[in-house]
């Protein structure tokens, strides 16, 4: 398969000396574009993913009247904290 170019972009070159700032030790610029680019990705996948979950039990909701209380889902959020931080070794 053959690859595929980003279209260019101007930026005014204070933005590209931030950008050039923050590279690490071996990394390029187009290194740090396309990671950037792949994580703009992952990130618009998992809010789209979060608003049609969110949506779906909106309308649960409103279907059955039926929901979970607050305190249940905070604490099931604190849980999951604890636990991950405990993994963490925090």
């Amino acid at each position: 398969m053959k690859s595929a170019v980003i279209p260019q972009i101007r930026v005014e070159p204070e933005l590209r000396a931030e950008l050039e700032s923050v590279l690490r030790q071996g990394e390029t610029l187009t290194d740090f574009v396309e990671a950037t680019v792949r994580n703009a990705i992952a990130f618009r996948r998992v809010q789209t993913s979060f608003h049609a979950r969110a949506q779906a039990a909106a309308e649960a909701y409103h279907q059955t009247g039926v929901s979970v209380p607050v305190e249940t889902v905070l604490e099931r959020l604190q849980s999951k904290l604890d636990a991950r931080r405990k993994k963490l070794g925090r």
